[in-house]
């Protein structure tokens, strides 16, 4: 039987947000909370041969290219650029709590469209993007890689995480501590980079303030909280049926427990799963959240 819409995420329909996040430059929530798509910071020419092009005027000939200035016939200089402060790590939360939703989509494909609409502003901007998918098992990372070719790798790590999640939920339905989980993201976000986490904050662990104030010392965070929904309806136990016809229960908080006080000095900016995807950009982007 195929999955319900907005229950799966495919390349198609992520790689599609692309139009969309251009639609709308600059709306996605920066990662460094201030307005714009992201803050790319340049420090000097920095150290990472970025590309080669026409020399203009005020060009250190020091970085003079021989051979593209031999085949073209005019002066070609090479460019430069400091991975770190081009570098945005998408942090997506797949864990089991994540793989359900009240309306229009999962909460954790609501977070991969996010994340996905941010990660196109960053790559067009000229930035590299990193994932790390957050599983009940090993996470799902995929090192910084610049432009459209780091975007598509990001996808890709994205929908084959958030299928692995998916079948490891027929199996068994418990998150592993978020804070626990968040350990992975040292492994691909060099220091300097912007990390940008879209999560329920469920099952969090003891130590996720530790964590996040450790991570945030290295790399500015924002914090995107996915919620649920069940503000809507009254505290309590709720009875599912999964796809498989399988009978669970939920436990639901209620009314004003959507959006999370601070956690580690950061605020949580809410994500509503049922906001339809051609609005995100704008409601995630201005300076004070949410429009």
């Amino acid at each position: 039987m195929p999955a319900p819409p907005g229950a799966t995420l495919t390349e198609d329909a992520l790689i599609a947000l692309r139009p969309l996040a251009l639609r709308h430059p600059g709306e996605v929530r920066a990662p460094s909370g201030l307005p714009g798509g992201v803050v790319l910071r340049r420090r000097g020419q920095g150290q990472e041969f970025n590309d080669i092009r026409a020399y203009v005027a005020g060009d250190d000939i020091r970085h003079l290219d021989a051979q593209a200035t031999a085949r073209t016939g005019e002066l070609h200089v090479k460019t430069f650029q400091d991975e770190r402060d081009r570098t945005t790590v998408l942090v997506a939360d797949f864990r089991p709590s994540m793989l359900w939703g009240l309306r229009r989509a999962f909460r954790s494909v609501a977070a991969a469209e996010a994340l996905t609409l941010l990660g196109w502003q960053v790559a067009e901007a000229g930035g590299r993007v990193a994932l790390a998918a957050l599983i009940d098992g090993p996470p799902v990372l995929i090192r910084p890689r610049p432009k459209t070719r780091g975007m598509l790798a990001v996808i890709g790590g994205m929908v084959a995480a958030h299928r692995a999640a998916l079948e490891a939920a027929r199996h068994r339905i418990a998150d592993p501590p978020l804070d626990h989980a968040l350990a992975a993201v040292a492994r691909v976000a060099p220091t300097g980079a912007r990390v940008v986490i879209a999560s329920g904050l469920d099952t969090r662990g003891p130590r996720l303030d530790d964590r996040l104030a450790q991570i945030d010392r290295r790399c500015p965070v924002t914090l995107w909280h996915v919620g649920d929904g069940a503000d809507a309806l009254p505290a309590g136990r709720y009875p599912i049926r999964t796809g498989e016809g399988r009978r669970l229960a939920v436990r639901l908080a209620g009314a004003g427990a959507q959006t999370p006080p601070r956690i580690a000095g950061l605020t949580p900016l809410p994500l509503d799963p049922a906001w339809p995807v051609e609005d995100l950009s704008t409601r995630l982007g201005g300076a004070d959240g949410p429009a």
